[in-house]
């Protein structure tokens, strides 16, 4: 089951739940035990997602549900999906590197 996430800035979380299929009751839930999911918070109190919470807690319903994982397991599984999408440089990123340290260099050296 693929859901498709509407392109909007914020969800609230009956919007969520109809994109997850899930209760309410069970984003809340998942809310407290991943600490990647946080919600803004209205002046009501009332959570708006961004996409980025619901595509995690898309990542944390196939874990679940799909995967057959357990909370503890997903918590775990995420932690290594993370680290790996931190560790590995993108495209361009050591160009970058070079062209800023060949700049730097240039500058240190109208300086002296």
């Amino acid at each position: 089951m693929d859901s498709i996430i509407p392109e909007k800035a914020f969800f609230r979380i009956g919007e969520v739940s109809k994109i997850l299929g899930v209760e309410p009751y069970v984003i809340r839930y998942w809310e407290t035990e991943f600490k990647t999911i946080k919600p803004v918070r209205t002046k009501t109190a009332q959570r708006l997602y961004r996409k980025k919470d619901v595509e995690e807690l898309l990542t944390i319903r196939n874990l679940l549900y799909q995967q057959r994982f357990t909370i503890s397991g997903a918590k775990k599984q995420l932690l290594k999906v993370h680290s790996k999408n931190e560790s590995t440089p993108k495209d361009g990123d050591h160009e970058k590197l070079v062209f800023i340290k060949k700049e730097l260099e240039q500058i240190s050296k109208l300086m002296s």
